[in-house]
């Protein structure tokens, strides 16, 4: 009976071990799960980054701000580059501003264009004396003959160069100081009302194509910023005391190119001394 029951105990362990080491077996076979994902944190904005602001700039010419990388130059717009912006300046040309200017008198309309011409040293021409001339930068040690002018206080509102290259030196609203004593049938002080355009050249030798082409877009947008109502040449209204544009500058040739009609050539279309 002892015996009986010693073999029943011993079958139970048997039994008991061998189901423990089946179920041991079945778990280590088994795949391990899978990890969660992790929730990615959202990427950093980089610095060219389209939230960032853009760099700004205003239109002279209408005050609209626009973005720098747009527009033309400092121009919203090629028709206000062409344009003479409300300041007096001009977006086509090189701006080289002078001291020497003062302002008009009230209430005083632009009427007249003055044709000058000027070349130093006299006779030669590139450089940028002329622009040092009417800046009051004038070296005079650079030339014996710029000891003789150094001192002298003048200005024009436009340089055209032999390339046609323009540059401006006062603004159009203002007085620059390029007629000295003069009279325009009666009119004493051209200053006054008057716009002086500089050509680069000398009374002996002709002007360029260049030039003349410049000359004509500038007359074009001058008169549709003032009541331009007439053209004349710095001996026409200072004689025995000038003699620029001088005899090359051909007035008639002016005249077609630029559609300026006669009658707002008072004093011809004939060259003159």
């Amino acid at each position: 009976m002892k015996w009986l029951l010693f073999i029943l105990i011993m079958t139970g362990l048997i039994m008991w071990w061998r189901f423990a080491q089946i179920e041991q077996n079945g778990r280590s076979s088994a795949k391990p799960a899978k990890p969660s994902p992790k929730k990615e944190s959202p990427p950093k904005a980089s610095k060219t980054s389209s939230s960032e602001p853009q760099s700004m700039q205003q239109c002279p010419c209408c005050g609209l701000r626009f973005p720098a990388d747009e527009g033309v130059g400092v121009y919203c717009s090629l028709e206000h580059q062409r344009a003479i912006d409300p300041k007096g300046w001009w977006g086509l040309a090189e701006w080289a501003k002078s001291p020497n200017y003062d302002e008009r008198p009230s209430g005083m309309p632009v009427e007249l264009v003055l044709i000058h011409h000027i070349s130093l040293p006299p006779g030669q021409f590139g450089g940028n004396y002329v622009a040092d001339f009417f800046q009051n930068k004038l070296d005079p040690n650079a030339h014996p003959y710029f000891a003789e002018i150094a001192d002298q206080h003048v200005s024009s509102h436009f340089l055209i160069k032999r390339d046609g290259q323009v540059q401006q030196f006062v603004s159009t609203l203002h007085r620059a100081w390029h007629a000295g004593a003069s009279e325009f049938f009666g009119r004493e002080r051209c200053n006054d009302f008057s716009i002086g355009i500089e050509l680069e050249g000398t009374e002996d030798l002709p002007f360029q194509p260049a030039q003349y082409a410049a000359l004509k877009d500038l007359v074009t947008v001058l008169k549709k910023t003032y009541p331009i109502s007439a053209y004349a040449g710095h001996s026409d209204v200072a004689p025995g005391r000038k003699k620029d544009p001088g005899i090359h500058f051909d007035w008639q040739y002016f005249s077609q190119l630029a559609g300026i009609p006669e009658r707002q050539l008072p004093y011809g279309l004939n060259k003159r001394a």
